[in-house]
């Protein structure tokens, strides 16, 4: 078990909300509160939320991104606004300025779903990366800025019964994690399923 953790399997998940007014103090941020209350409802795993509101600027994006895998061990990172293609947008240029590798399987996805509502989807940025030090790696996944878009970038888009019909980005981010040598994620499958191949699922305990 890592140092600082209360439980093996406890994961440690970095919200960074990028806003030049809310970071102001212009208006209040709404990226931070509704990952943490997303979070609280799709995982069964322990895990432990570090927050951080800061400016578009690359070099600040950058710098609490690095601070949040290397420092403080994040085996994940969302960032949420600053994927847009205005001027101010810089957030996918400071997350691929820290990655070691790509995975632009993410963007591809978070695209295709936001697709399903608006037609201005293709105007997101969204990138996601692998940060590895000599000790740790964590998955940085940039998301969209507004709470719905969020929810359904996570989740994914259901038929009216219910039924999953475009799979959201959540249910491969614990495999993912697992890949790169972080713990073992569980999420509520009501919430979001979490996919892995039979091989890399632990066995459950006997009732």
């Amino acid at each position: 078990m890592r140092p600082g953790r209360s439980h093996p399997d406890e994961v440690v998940i970095g919200l960074v909300s990028i806003s030049d007014r809310a970071s102001a103090g212009t208006y209040q941020d709404a990226g931070i509160p509704a990952l943490t209350e997303w979070l609280a409802a799709a995982l069964r795993s322990p895990f432990r939320i570090e927050t951080r509101l800061i400016p578009d600027e690359i070099p600040a994006i950058s710098a609490t991104l690095i601070e949040l895998v290397d420092q403080l061990e994040c085996d994940l990172v969302l960032t949420t606004g600053g994927t847009g293609p205005s001027r101010r947008d810089v957030t996918p240029e400071a997350t691929l300025a820290v990655g070691t590798k790509t995975m632009p399987g993410f963007g591809e996805q978070m695209r295709q779903i936001s697709l399903a509502f608006v037609p201005t989807a293709i105007l997101s940025r969204q990138v996601a990366v692998i940060r590895e030090t000599d000790t740790h790696a964590a998955l940085i996944v940039n998301l969209p800025g507004q709470p719905k878009s969020i929810k359904e970038t996570l989740e994914g888009l259901r038929e009216a019964d219910g039924t999953l019909k475009v799979p959201g980005i959540f249910a491969a981010i614990p495999y993912c994690v697992d890949l790169i040598g972080g713990p073992y994620m569980e999420t509520q499958a009501a919430v979001v399923d979490a996919f892995r191949p039979k091989s890399a699922r632990r066995a459950k305990p006997d009732a």
